[in-house]
């Protein structure tokens, strides 16, 4: 019989706030072809991703702005208006955080962030500074999903079995890494599929 889930670990971009480039950069970038490609090829997930292993956003941008001298603006947009790409919650999912929250599940999160970033939308969104135990955060950690050490990191720092957690999160390769350790794992598409798998645990009230 395998061991009843009694705690929850929340991705955050896209699981509980939402974050897309595109609802920046269709507005600087109106043609899609051209969209496309400054998004593959300039300011890349590669790219993007390195902030999230704590390189600031500055250097990021300065570093670049050098290889791209003629997208010097688009690419100081990219972190100048950085919260363009994030206009609100994921419907759904803060009532699904806050009822398991009030039902004594203890909560944590595993997140691919920028610490910058991170702080700004704490302040932004402040259930995000009040409704976990503990956050690992990638730019603090250095290390980056679907890292395994990066979930250990957090299994470590609380004394977690993973046989116990269950892992929400947005990508496919991050729950494959989850479910390797151990822990239950849900693709998370929208908030009513999620709600179902807590009720189906017991993690939610019928």
């Amino acid at each position: 019989m395998s061991d009843p889930i009694t705690t929850v670990v929340f991705d955050i971009g896209n699981v509980l706030i939402e974050w897309n480039p595109e609802h920046l950069y269709s507005r600087l970038i109106p043609d899609e072809k051209e969209r496309r490609h400054f998004l593959e090829s300039v300011c890349s997930m590669d790219w993007n991703l390195e902030q999230d292993l704590g390189r600031s956003w500055e250097e990021a941008v300065y570093a670049l702005s050098q290889q791209h001298p003629d997208k010097v603006d688009l690419i100081a947009a990219y972190s100048r208006h950085w919260h363009e790409m994030v206009p609100g919650e994921v419907p759904g999912t803060l009532s699904l955080l806050e009822a398991l929250k009030a039902s004594g599940t203890p909560l944590y999160a595993i997140t691919n962030f920028s610490n910058e970033k991170f702080a700004e939308c704490q302040s932004r969104f402040p259930f995000l500074k009040s409704s976990f135990l503990d956050i690992v955060i990638s730019a603090e950690e250095r290390l980056i999903k679907p890292d395994p050490a990066i979930y250990q990191r957090l299994f470590d720092r609380n004394g977690l079995d993973p046989k116990t957690c269950l892992f929400i999160d947005d990508s496919e390769q991050n729950i494959a890494t989850a479910r390797q350790l151990g822990m239950k794992g849900h693709h998370f598409k929208e908030a009513e599929r999620l709600r179902q798998d807590l009720l189906e645990l017991g993690l939610l009230p019928a």
